[in-house]
């Protein structure tokens, strides 16, 4: 098939494009390369996609033509979003990258006569301080990303119900794994790490719970979605590890593998954070056969990996701050 992957030069599509150039597709790669983080990632993202022979698009969702990109396409993983809380971040980033690159989307793809299927790359951050539920529980984002990723997926399933989209929503747990973004936890952690620096550790974010997720358990669940597109449509899964700890525990088995500790700097509360996810796949294992099956020290152990291998020395990741 003929795939579109918004999105595709991040840490998350960058791994999805490859399984499905693996697994015999066409795949083409959507990104606008934003430099909302460290670029020499991106390029390093880029580099590997293109050695697979997997095209690559600039273009901005919210702003550029898209006919091109979705001539033909049998199948879309949108993935393109403003990521991240940010206190700093104001709304319209939200909004614009998340919200409207959708709805721009879902236009260019309106009359297609070739679109098998579409899937929506969603977060546990739609449902709140608390993502332990069913996916029944009636959302409550405590964060502008969270606001605005619910939004997004409403205008997926809008088309699902009035226009028929062959679309499903997928609402990932905290993924971790190689080219995860920089500031997020364990990048940031195992770069601390290795690089002896101080770890800034945001107040109270220690006792959080999360289900920490490697990579490539979150790309079986979209691989399966696909697959499984007649009985997905118009649906939401829950996508991740029912596992859940806590992230000082998480942390220690970071230090446990990297031998040494973290020099923990306690930074202000963020707001908008989530005290709780645990991911309830029930839904997923019934429909799609999702099981999740790599432990959070096999996945960390890859990770620190793969960060000596294409990272320490190399890249700096911390010039975004």
């Amino acid at each position: 098939m003929k795939i579109l992957v918004t999105g595709g030069a991040g840490f998350i599509g960058s791994h999805l494009a490859e399984r499905l150039a693996m697994l015999g597709h066409t795949v083409c790669v959507l990104d606008a390369l934003t430099d909302t983080y460290c670029t020499e990632l991106k390029t390093l993202n880029v580099r590997q996609l293109q050695q697979r022979g997997i095209a690559l698009l600039r273009l901005d969702l919210a702003s550029d033509a898209l006919g091109d990109a979705t001539h033909d396409v049998e199948f879309v993983f949108h993935l393109a979003a403003q990521p991240g809380i940010s206190a700093t971040l104001p709304f319209d980033a939200y909004a614009r990258n998340n919200i409207l690159a959708t709805q721009r989307l879902l236009d260019a793809l309106r009359h297609s006569n070739t679109l098998r299927g579409f899937i929506n790359v969603s977060t546990s951050s739609v449902y709140g301080c608390d993502a332990s539920g069913d996916e029944h529980t009636a959302p409550a984002p405590a964060s502008d990303y969270g606001a605005s990723k619910l939004a997004a997926e409403e205008l997926v399933l809008a088309r699902a119900r009035d226009e028929g989209l062959p679309a499903c929503s997928l609402r990932l747990f905290s993924v971790y794994g190689p080219r995860e973004r920089p500031e997020k936890l364990y990048a940031r952690l195992i770069g601390s790490l290795l690089e002896d620096r101080e770890f800034p550790l945001f107040e109270g974010s220690a006792r959080h719970q999360r289900s920490y997720t490697y990579v490539s358990d979150i790309i079986d669940g979209m691989i399966l979605a696909m697959d499984n597109i007649g009985r997905c449509k118009g649906e939401i899964f829950n996508i991740g590890a029912e596992a859940s700890i806590t992230t000082a525990q998480a942390i220690q088995v970071a230090e446990s593998l990297a031998g040494k500790r973290a020099r923990i700097v306690e930074q202000p509360k963020r707001s908008g954070d989530q005290m709780s996810t645990r991911a309830n796949i029930d839904k997923a294992r019934r429909v799609l056969g999702y099981a999740p099956r790599v432990s959070l020290r096999d996945g960390l152990t890859r990770q620190i990996a793969w960060y000596r291998g294409h990272i320490l020395g190399k890249m700096n990741l911390w010039q975004h701050g």
